[in-house]
């Protein structure tokens, strides 16, 4: 038979809050709470709402392209920039 606990909502909370937010890997943050992955990972599974709308995926796509050029105009500067150095 498997052996099952509860865990505080309270606690689930804070677990998933560490994942979200700080970025913390689901196998440490398992490991810190002394639970399985497969629960969190079945957590995280059941916040997920639906599949992104077509206005958001353009929404990101643009941002992405945004943030590329960006990345690119610095890394253009900095090279420079050592070029001068």
């Amino acid at each position: 038979m498997k052996k099952t606990h509860r865990i505080a909502p309270e606690v689930r909370e804070q677990i998933l809050k560490r994942i979200k937010e700080e970025g913390i890997p689901v196998a440490a943050a398992a490991k810190d709470a002394g639970i399985s992955e497969a629960t969190i990972y079945g957590w995280l599974g059941k916040g997920v709402k639906s599949a992104p709308t077509i206005g958001e995926l353009v929404r990101v796509k643009r941002q992405n392209e945004e943030l590329l050029a960006l990345v690119g105009e610095l890394t253009l500067k900095m090279s420079q920039s050592q070029k001068k150095g």
